[in-house]
């Protein structure tokens, strides 16, 4: 599943949330959290835990 990096960065931003802040939701270090963010495609449980961390819908923050 393809995630889109600036989708989630305005979702970091209406929460004001940090990549810290994130990975601390998400359950992982600061630097696994940004190689998950760098990553073109992720599994399915991965869109679906991030999306949960941010407080979004999972629609919302995978590319079209």
């Amino acid at each position: 599943m393809k995630v889109s990096k600036n989708k989630i960065d305005l979702a970091r931003a209406n929460r004001c949330m940090t990549v810290s802040g994130l990975a601390e939701a998400y359950g992982v270090s600061r630097t696994r959290m940004n190689m998950i963010l760098n990553q073109r495609e992720v599994t399915v449980v991965c869109a679906g835990r991030l999306a949960h961390a941010l407080g979004v819908d999972v629609t919302e923050i995978i590319e079209d």
